[in-house]
């Protein structure tokens, strides 16, 4: 038996391409065959993948296609038709962000984002088995009316994290004393890094001046990244807010480990990797409980209802002002990346695919409970 992934970008460091690579480790470990075939691809993974126009058309009853589902992509329309012609076609769903984000800020992103939504209603007739890195995204596919749903968390190999982090980074973020916010995300509408920036202001006002925020990400919504350099400059923060724009995993290790805590205010998350990382790292976690967030975080975090930055100040003043909730939130969090470890969500994912090309499938059939 064969399972294919279909990856519409394949890039390094991504969350969702480690889940891709993860997935096929785990497949050739169980004894599937298993190949990754990519619209766009970061040339660093090359070797690790095919263009996906070299794969054979032809239905296959020995192969199923797994689709890595996030963005609009011409894969969808493949799939589609494959899966008209008697080609088994499975989903793995991370989640797309909704078009609201970024029809102010980038509209042609937004476009992509409307474009991929319609794909993904459109592949729901033709869908065997749409699985979920959350129970959020499943009831997204829930009700575009896939038949048979269920939740498998991301792959992640937490055992990554505990490299030694970059000395000299580490050396040079630990050398400003004061608290140390971090958040690690896209700079995107949807992550809501301003909001991130109006709570710490209050905080370095009522709490700590010499508290610094550090924002690490890719740029993928420019003109909000202009907005958020004129807010930092409008509350007159300085140079205590660092943009740190797709820093190498050893830099992103060092601001892990210079971190005091872990601040996210994001609207809008499929799963939220760095949020498990940050507690598996023994960073404790501030967070907004928006979309999955709640979920992949747990009872170990703080979450906060309301993102009035008084509030979120307060939140994080609280937090880290208190040995002994400082050190429960720490040990909460640990436990709970621990939950997510890799042999644990790959023994999941393998036994819902397995049931899928095993014999008598039954779309009915009762759904294991998730990985809690």
């Amino acid at each position: 038996m064969r399972i294919d992934q279909f990856v519409p970008s394949f890039v390094k460091h991504d969350a969702i391409s480690s889940h891709v690579l993860q997935t096929r480790r785990a497949l050739i470990e169980a004894g599937y065959q298993s190949r990754i075939y990519y619209e766009h691809i970061d040339r660093r993974l090359a070797g690790e993948a095919e263009p996906f126009d070299r794969c054979d058309p032809t239905p296959d009853p020995d192969r199923v296609i797994l689709y890595q589902a996030s963005t609009d992509s011409a894969m969808a329309a493949w799939l589609a038709e494959a899966a008209r012609a008697g080609q088994r076609v499975a989903i793995y769903y991370h989640n797309i962000t909704p078009s609201r984000y970024f029809a102010r800020w980038e509209p042609r992103a937004a476009r992509s984002m409307q474009t991929a939504r319609g794909q993904l209603a459109e592949l729901a007739s033709s869908t065997g088995l749409a699985l979920a890195a959350s129970a959020y995204n499943e009831a997204e596919l829930i009700e575009l009316g896939y038949p048979q749903t269920s939740v498998c968390p991301l792959l992640i190999d937490l055992g990554d994290l505990h490299r030694p982090p970059d000395a000299r980074a580490l050396k040079r973020l630990r050398a400003v004393t004061g608290p140390r916010w971090l958040f690690v995300g896209r700079v995107a509408p949807n992550k809501c890094q301003h909001d991130v920036i109006a709570a710490f202001a209050l905080y370095r006002r009522l709490y700590s001046p010499s508290a610094r925020l550090s924002l690490v990400g890719a740029v993928t919504a420019p003109r909000y990244l202009r907005a958020l350099e004129a807010l930092v400059e409008e509350l007159e923060l300085g140079d205590s807010v660092d943009f740190v724009d797709s820093a190498p995993f050893p830099e992103l290790l060092a601001h892990m480990h210079a971190a005091d805590v872990f601040v996210c205010m994001s609207e809008h998350e499929g799963f939220c990797v760095p949020v498990i990382e940050a507690m598996e790292l023994g960073l404790p976690v501030v967070a907004y409980g928006a979309a999955a967030v709640p979920e992949t975080v747990g009872p170990a975090g703080m979450l906060v209802a309301d993102k009035d930055p008084l509030a979120v100040a307060g939140s994080v003043h609280a937090l880290l002002s208190s040995d002994r909730t400082r050190r429960e939130t720490i040990d909460a969090g640990r436990d709970r990346a621990g939950r997510f470890a890799l042999d644990r969500t790959s023994a999941r994912l393998l036994s819902e695919l397995a049931r899928f090309t095993g014999p008598g499938f039954d779309p009915a059939a009762e759904v294991p409970s998730e990985v809690s």
